[in-house]
């Protein structure tokens, strides 16, 4: 009955050295840590030393201090630890006094093993829930506080306090930034933070969705609007009602979808695909993009008036190369995560790696460096050392093009020109991929070719996108 599927420690106390050696004996078998005491004080002494996770105490122990003594002051030092009590003198009154006390069970003496058996099981899966919900809310509350995602920097101070002043508002939020700064933390954080937050939060990767689908996928479409159509489908404007839509990389919406969505801003109405009736819709309107939308209207590539529509309120997210004194506790963060994730306990960053971690550009902002820290918590056992830091051009790899170790002596101009191309193609797949750590569609993305195209190229190449088969990529 391992605790969390790890081996759990128990503290027996008893005085009665046949119960101590049952008791232990039973314990050992089913994988447990034991440790005895025969005495109150010889108890806390252990207890004090390292706390367990279980305590079996006789109620009834000889000494300056008895059973019900140990327990309060368990209980006081680690209200987490779980205590069963065991007695030969049970009684109605023992009973509620030690629950009351914070026991989490009681046996009386003589005992069938196997109900021990199933009281300590009971115990410690009681104890192992309890302790989920306090992570959980733990997560949540973590989740709530922006500052331990993002950092405190003046700079990151400045986005709070907008969000403080808008999410309480209706306005239609813009938020601007490069790739990686992020935009849908923000987003959700506005979201969290107003009158909306028990409503849903939905968000729409305008970048992800090919031009044919995204009016489909946002205003949704009755059964038959088209070929395949065999059933009616919700849109994510409907799906968000009462709530908040985040429309992020809207500067890549179709110029004929941005004249629907600036309708339905207007009117707060959506028309399914082959509808005729209009449906109200009640949501907040958050659009991000990694590109300044002004250019994109400057350019004619998004429509002026819908501009004005979104950018009530804007919001511009730094770099994180114009933060790095955030660099170091987003760091910590990252390497706590990736603990919890791989079961590691990598203690952090050496000065040299959180040098250079400093010094490094992060052209992909804090999802690159979210990505490096990973990779390296992978990688390390006790230190993150520079020799872990994979960056996206490689550790310590020269940017400029390195032409590939073949002989070309008598190869026509035009064959040449096309290994190397392919050989620079590859290389560039490879290093998307491993910015991505594999994401496909990501990978597309931001090589700006199409999905099938890059599956072809990965198959054509014989790419392999798993990370573990990439750390070499210069």
């Amino acid at each position: 009955m391992p605790l969390g599927g790890k081996m759990c420690r128990v503290l027996v106390v008893d005085d009665e050295k046949d119960m101590r050696y049952l008791l232990s004996r039973i314990l050992k078998e089913d994988g447990n840590d034991v440790e005895v005491a025969d005495t109150g004080k010889r108890a806390l002494q252990l207890f004090k030393k390292s706390p367990p996770d279980l305590v079996l105490l006789d109620l009834k122990i000889p000494g300056e201090i008895d059973g019900l003594e140990v327990l309060k002051t368990i209980k006081t030092m680690s209200p987490d630890t779980s205590v069963v009590i065991l007695t030969a003198y049970g009684s109605i009154e023992s009973t509620v006094e030690t629950i009351r006390l914070g026991a989490y069970d009681y046996l009386t003496k003589p005992f069938d093993n196997e109900r021990l058996r199933l009281t300590i099981k009971r115990t410690l899966e009681s104890q192992k829930l309890t302790r989920e919900v306090v992570q959980l809310q733990s997560e949540l509350k973590k989740e709530a506080n922006l500052e331990s995602v993002m950092g405190s920097s003046p700079e990151i101070k400045r986005v709070f306090e907008q969000i403080k002043k808008v999410a309480n508002t209706n306005f239609t939020v813009l938020i601007e930034g490069e790739s990686g700064t992020g935009k849908e933390v923000v987003a959700n954080a506005i979201h969290r933070a107003s009158s909306r937050k028990n409503a849903p939060f939905v968000a729409v990767d305008c970048g992800a969705i090919p031009d044919t689908l995204i009016e489909s996928e946002l205003f949704g479409y009755e059964k038959g609007a088209f070929t395949g159509a065999d059933r009616e489908k919700k849109g994510q404007f409907e799906m968000a009602n009462r709530g908040t839509i985040f429309l992020d990389e809207i500067g890549n919406l179709p110029y004929h979808v941005q004249n629907k969505l600036l309708r339905m801003i207007q009117e707060r109405k959506v028309q399914k695909l082959g509808g005729k009736q209009t449906i109200p819709v009640d949501i907040r309107i958050i659009a991000a993009s990694n590109i300044p939308l002004a250019k994109l209207e400057g350019e004619g590539k998004f429509r002026s008036d819908l501009y004005y529509r979104v950018n009530e309120f804007k919001i511009e997210l730094p770099p994180l190369r114009k933060r790095k004194e955030d660099i170091p506790f987003l760091v910590a963060q990252f390497i706590k995560e990736g603990n919890m994730e791989l079961q590691k306990d990598v203690k952090g960053p050496s000065k040299e790696s959180l040098a250079m971690l400093i010094n490094h550009s992060w052209p992909g902002n804090v999802r690159e460096l979210k990505n490096v820290i990973k990779r390296a918590v992978l990688l390390a056992e006790n230190l993150v050392e520079p020799s872990h830091l994979i960056f996206d051009n490689g550790p310590s790899a020269p940017s400029q093009f390195v032409a590939p170790e073949e002989r070309t002596e008598g190869m026509p101009l035009k064959e040449i020109t096309r290994k190397a191309l392919s050989f620079v193609e590859k290389r560039e797949i490879e290093r998307a991929l491993l910015r991505t750590l594999g994401n496909k569609t990501k990978a597309s993305r931001m090589l700006q070719i199409d999905y099938k195209t890059l599956l072809t190229k990965i198959k054509e190449y014989q790419i392999k996108y798993g990370t573990d088969s990439m750390e070499h990529i210069p």
